[in-house]
């Protein structure tokens, strides 16, 4: 970590004890209610949360929980879940190759990679409906009540179990009074952002609301080949809504919504050294060999697969440019267009039954994407999904009902609650990869570079010149570089030069998860100042899968004949090489038309006990224990079918290999809240320990997906080194792999009256323990994964600091009042690489977003301009394995946005 950050940091710190600052970050002019009956029961300047499943005041929550109410949501311009990163300084929510597989982390834990066969880690849920992934929410979400963050394992209470925490969006309901909104934006990259709505009475006991965005704008990138920009926005919400409310004890709420997307996305430039230090090339090309300063660059020429890339037409500027450089050179023809609907439906009861609450939610959601790519992300035509309904989609389908019950008992010494969830989610994914036009140009030069890089010839059948054959046919004293087998070998380069546009016609996986639960939280009032939480949930999870597939690539099985007797003589690796680029990823015609089918079924016991105590009004503190679980499944991606290529997938392949266990954590926290009417602070501190880990990482040809854990005892390195049969661990040894602990900070004050100021502190150590194995029977940790034991999680800095100043004085007696707001968060460094690969490092960064405007009386009207990312702060999102283009792996990056300014007019009434 660099000395600066480490003292800004640190003064950050001080800075919020100081000024003795609040838990929640709301402005004191905004009411957040709580939805239901529960509406209109606090006091304007409290902030009403149902993290519990109650409504509670946030300041009596004996969890860690940030609330954002909806004027600081509208200050910081925050439309979607990824805008919460400058608010909530535990959170951190990113995208990578696709919008769909956006990922929230919550404490440095998070679910990782494009992979829809795992869950979330943090659930989300809006208007209490379960979100089947948390990237499904990377969308407009319009008009917003209250955001909560849960920090930690959600194992009781929240509908679906989730492993690190939880974001509950309330959007805005319908209100008994006329009243409409307004706002246009115009902003730079030609970005129009229109929102609306419409609110009213139908009757005495019925209102209505309709809302709806949208929003266009070019892309942050250009595509210099194709002519046009990529990682652009196209997209609009329509939302309807139903409140019935014949008496005091019965609401019903009816929300219908519909948004699509038409979007490019997402482009990605070649890492360079003057953005990350270690993205150079290492002793023996080998990048698990820390690289020594000022060596060349990885993509410079002394890498061998440079050459390879500029002689089959690679532009030299999308090598040698910044990583910020947002010129792309994408292959001719290809694209990233794609396309995203989502639309669903829910009902929400609350029901007064006596002395008993009854809340009822049902939902139901379709959501469906595809995603074309060029997705070598070069010039050149190694790989690729073409732009239709199969490029890389997932449909999902998911019913949910939650059912809660809540009452009182013993003169209210006990406040309990029992309910129970299910969900039916139907999952299907299809897949159009293919092999490039040049991918048998390009795949046999990584073959004759790993012989000699000197007889590379890309533009030469096979990537060998007629000389280069002669010099290889002459060594050994006319006996061959390969002895009998060089003209095998010559052949066997022959052939991977015919694999051109071949490979997947189309996959399809389907997955039916069925998941019910039973849960009792309960809250026993021990003495007036004294409660003890008890909570107890029972998941049972039952997945069942099915798979189609349809290949064209016929070389894969002629190779595989050819080169599979010499795997145990001296050629093995020469001979692995040429069937492992010939069937990459299991792309073989030895799969058409094979179907799979498999099934599993979990069941968990999860829960939660805290003890809080009330010493004075203004102050709780709090210790806790809870038990959180994330379902296990399966991968939804062929490559994982064999541990090697060099089996016949259709002959070797097993649905086993295709699954990964249940996730698991255990979390210990303690804590304190102080909240008066001018400032509040919360502390918390916190350890998780987690058992079977799920990590998801690309290797440059295939994603793997493996369960992670540790071994009690010494491995002595063996789960640092290159050999994956070593570093196996007794099943009795076994213990959690990952652990995450730290300290929470959240602070508030009004220090003078139109005045707000927020702040936050994480620091989080995120990390793998040492001697690490996979799966809790002990099997060895895949050597893709060797730099991992003892390192801190990917995209997990140690520090992180958020602050917000809000100031809306009146502006003289005209009843206009003025909006300064500017929110900030800076990070400490990390590595956005799952692999942790050296290269893939983030160094520490602040961002800064401000918000500039008038407004009329009674917020009538408003003009307001404002800037997100004001310093044009040069960061990326994920660092990955530029798929193929090795001999020393080069990387890639999927950029963070640059500067955005604009200005918004909104009216009311």
């Amino acid at each position: 970590m660099k000395p600066a950050l480490k003292l800004s940091a640190c003064a950050f710190a001080v800075a919020a004890i100081a000024t003795a600052p609040v838990y929640a970050q709301t402005q004191p002019e905004s009411t957040d209610q709580a939805s239901g009956s529960d509406q209109g029961n606090y006091d304007d300047n409290v902030i009403v949360v149902t993290a519990q499943g109650r409504a509670q005041v946030l300041s009596d929550v004996p969890i860690a929980v940030s609330a954002i109410g909806a004027e600081q949501l509208q200050q910081s311009g925050t439309s979607d879940i990824r805008e919460l990163n400058q608010l909530a300084p535990s959170l951190l929510v990113s995208s990578t190759g696709n919008e769909a597989n956006g990922s929230a982390r919550i404490r440095g834990i998070g679910t990782v990679g494009d992979n829809p066969g795992l869950e979330s880690s943090v659930a989300v849920f809006v208007d209490g409906v379960y979100r089947s992934r948390s990237g499904n929410a990377l969308s407009e979400l319009g008009p917003i009540e209250r955001i909560e963050v849960l920090r930690g394992p959600q194992g009781t209470l929240g509908g679906r179990n989730s492993s690190a925490g939880m974001i509950s969006i309330t959007t805005a309901a319908p209100e008994f009074r006329f009243s409409g909104h307004a706002s246009a934006t115009y902003g730079n990259y030609d970005q129009i952002r229109l929102e609306g709505g419409i609110n009213g009475p139908l009757s005495d006991t019925i209102a209505a609301r309709i809302d709806g965005v949208y929003l266009k704008r070019d892309g942050f990138y250009n595509d210099v080949v194709n002519g046009t920009d990529v990682n652009n926005k196209d997209r609009y919400l329509v939302r309807g809504q139903l409140l019935f409310e014949p008496n005091d004890g019965l609401t019903v709420r009816v929300i219908g919504d519909y948004s699509k997307k038409d979007e490019s996305c997402c482009a990605a430039t070649f890492v360079q050294p003057e953005f990350a230090q270690q993205a150079r090339v290492s002793a023996g090309l080998d990048p698990f060999t820390l690289p020594s300063p000022g060596a060349p660059a990885l993509t410079d020429a002394s890498n061998p697969i440079i050459p390879v890339l500029l002689a089959l037409g690679q532009n030299s500027n999308a090598l040698n440019q910044s990583t910020f450089n947002r010129d792309i050179y994408v292959t001719p023809g290809r694209s990233y267009a794609g396309e995203t609907e989502d639309f669903g439906a829910s009902i929400e009861v609350n029901a007064e039954l006596g002395a008993l609450n009854l809340t009822s939610i049902t939902g139901y959601r379709e959501y469906s994407n595809f995603q074309a790519s060029d997705t070598d992300y070069t010039q050149i035509d190694i790989l690729y999904r073409e732009p239709n309904k199969n490029a890389g989609a997932r449909e999902f389908k998911t019913f949910t009902q939650e059912l809660r019950l809540q009452g009182s008992a013993f003169d209210d010494k006990l406040d309990w609650l029992i309910g129970g969830f299910y969900a039916n989610e139907k999952l299907e994914t299809r897949d159009n990869l293919r092999f490039g036009s040049q991918y048998g140009a390009f795949a046999p030069c990584r073959i004759v570079n790993a012989v000699n890089p000197a007889l590379a010839s890309p533009t030469s059948t096979g990537c060998l010149s007629a000389g280069g054959r002669a010099a290889l046919q002459a060594a050994n004293g006319g006996a061959g570089a390969f002895g009998a087998a060089t003209p095998l070998i010559f052949a066997g380069l022959d052939n991977l030069a015919q694999i051109n546009d071949k490979g997947t016609v189309l996959d399809v996986y389907n997955q039916k998860s069925e998941n019910f639960a039973f849960f009792t939280h309960n809250i026993f009032h021990v003495t007036d100042n004294l409660d003890l939480t008890l909570g107890l949930r029972y998941t049972n999870e039952t997945k069942d899968f099915n798979a189609a597939f349809s290949n064209d690539n016929t070389m894969c099985p002629i190779q595989r004949s050819l080169f599979t007797p010499l795997l145990s003589g001296p050629l093995a690796g020469l001979a692995g090489g040429l069937i492992g680029l010939s069937c990459q990823g299991n792309s073989t015609a030895e799969l058409d038309g094979v179907t799979l089918s498999d099934s599993r079924s979990e069941s968990e016991f999860t829960g939660t006990a805290i003890l809080s105590y009330k010493p004075t009004d203004d102050l709780l503190i709090y210790g806790s224990y809870s038990r959180g679980y994330k379902a296990g499944g399966f991968n939804l991606d062929r490559s994982a079918l064999t541990s090697s290529t060099l089996g016949n997938p259709a002959l070797t392949g097993d649905t086993a290999n295709l699954q990964f266990d249940q996730e698991t954590v255990d979390a210990f926290e303690i804590g304190a809240k102080y909240t008066s009417r001018e400032f509040s602070l919360s502390v918390a501190a916190f350890r998780q320990q987690f058992d079977n880990f799920q990590l998801n990482t690309f290797n440059g040809s295939v994603f793997l997906v493996q369960n992670i854990n540790a071994c009690s005892t010494d491995l002595n390195g063996a789960d640092t080194d290159a050999d994956g049969t070593t570093g196996n661990c007794s099943a009795d040894d076994v213990k959690y792999g990952v652990v995450a602990q730290g300290v929470e900070l959240e602070a508030s004050i009004d220090p003078v009256r139109h005045v707000n100021v927020t702040m936050g502190l994480t620091y989080t150590d995120t990390s793998y323990e040492n001697d690490l194995v996979g799966r809790d029977d002990g099997t060895a940790l895949d050597p893709a994964l060797r730099l991992l034991p003892g390192d801190n999680l990917s995209n997990a800095p140690e520090l992180t600091a958020t602050a917000s100043l809000s100031y809306t004085p009146p502006i003289g007696n005209s009843g206009l009042t003025g909006l300064f707001y500017v929110n900030v968060r800076t990070t400490s460094d990390y590595n956005t690489g799952s692999d942790l690969l050296y290269g893939k490092e983030q160094d520490g960064f602040t961002l800064v977003n401000a918000r500039l405007g008038v407004r009329g009386p009674d917020d009538r009207w408003a003009i307001e301009g404002w800037v997100q990312n004001l310093f044009d702060v040069d960061y990326s999102q994920v660092a990955f394995n530029t798929p193929f283009v090795a001999s020393q792996q080069t990387y890639s990056a999927f950029l963070a946005e640059p500067r955005t300014y604009g200005i918004t007019l909104r009216g009311q009434f």
